[in-house]
């Protein structure tokens, strides 16, 4: 395979991970947000949180850009089941802790109004991207070993048993178990980056949970990052042309996908047999490095590496002539010199 391993290293670095900047945005943004609900839920006389998590892909540092700041900020806020109590002493139920902090979090400053969803609330902004807050109770059961603790989500089915730490601490296992985890999230983020690389996938192909479950499973780590890529989208492929279930990774029976055959792992793995096919010309032996490029190209529905070979060309044309220039001002240089040096001798 021609060797395009800093090419896609340097399209990682530059086009699909988040600047520093941006998630220092992020964080400032999540950090406004729980002084907002803190802030309306004191001043409505309704209980305090307990804590917040941060979860999701902002949790695994798995974010990717967007040109349209389409970003989705998981946050989770988490509450003691004894203090979520209704006006008249009973239980709030699912769906009134989320109205609860929905109506908290609107300072009335939002141009669209913070809405309650089926698993959370959600805080829109006028850049395009939004903060989620899922909502949690803890739960306390006493035992002869002292108060154990488990959590629920405040879903559109009811109370469900879930934490929002499970999915980063599955991760972070996961990381660790790689020979190389830090490869493992750079992967991670390009493929998330490769099935929303056109308008027109998204809304039909699998969500980035389910890009990420499958990278855990597939990843094939190699010392040339775009090895390590292709031969991880062949064996994501091959995995989904056997099964299109996705199993969720910490929630025992329950899966990413709907049925055994999934619309949307389908139509990611129709999108990785495309992309596995456009970079067959690097396997051919004539292969050159503006050919493979262009693969590449193709592959994201980019410029970048086209426009990297561009740079590299002007590079190597401009350098002779820096090098004649700098050859020229250093012999007149010289040349002064031993002028300056002769009439020096002379005056002697």
């Amino acid at each position: 395979m021609f060797d395009c391993a800093r090419d896609v290293r340097a399209y990682h670095d530059q086009d699909v991970t988040l600047p520093k900047t941006e998630q220092d945005a992020m964080r400032d943004r999540r950090n406004s947000n729980r002084t907002r609900l803190r802030n309306g839920l004191s001043a409505a006389g309704k209980p305090a949180p307990l804590e917040f998590v941060k979860q999701g892909s902002y949790a695994m540092k798995t974010m990717v850009r967007d040109p349209d700041n389409d970003y989705d900020i998981d946050d989770g806020v988490y509450f003691r089941k004894e203090d979520l109590v209704g006006g008249r002493g009973a239980e709030m139920t699912s769906l009134q802790a989320r109205q609860m902090v929905r109506d908290a979090v609107d300072d009335g400053k939002f141009k669209r109004a913070p809405e309650v969803r089926p698993n959370c609330v959600r805080v829109f902004y006028e850049k395009g991207y939004h903060v989620d807050l899922p909502v949690y109770r803890r739960v306390t059961t006493s035992t002869v070993f002292g108060d154990e603790y488990h959590y629920e989500l405040a879903a559109s089915s009811g109370w469900k048993r879930s934490d929002a730490r499970d999915v980063s601490d599955w991760y972070e296992a996961e990381r660790s178990k790689s020979s190389d985890g830090i490869q493992l999230r750079r992967i991670n983020r390009d493929l998330k980056k490769y099935a929303r690389s056109r308008y027109s996938w998204r809304g039909g192909i699998l969500s980035g949970f389910g890009v990420t479950v499958l990278t855990t499973e597939g990843i094939r780590v190699n010392e040339r990052e775009d090895r390590t890529l292709y031969d991880t989208m062949v064996a994501i492929r091959d995995r989904l042309n056997w099964n299109l279930q996705v199993a969720h990774p910490v929630t025992p029976g329950d899966f990413i996908t709907s049925g055994i055959d999934d619309a949307k792992a389908r139509c990611f793995r129709e999108k990785l047999t495309e992309a596995i096919d456009t970079l067959q010309p690097l396997f051919e032996a004539d292969c050159t490095r503006e050919k493979a490029l262009k693969c590449w190209d193709k592959v994201f529905a980019t410029t970048f590496f086209s426009e990297r070979l561009e740079e590299e060309q002007r590079a190597s044309v401009a350098a002779p002539a820096i090098i004649g220039s700098a050859a020229l001002l250093s012999a007149t240089a010289a040349a002064a010199s031993a002028v300056s040096s002769a009439g020096a001798g002379r005056h002697a």
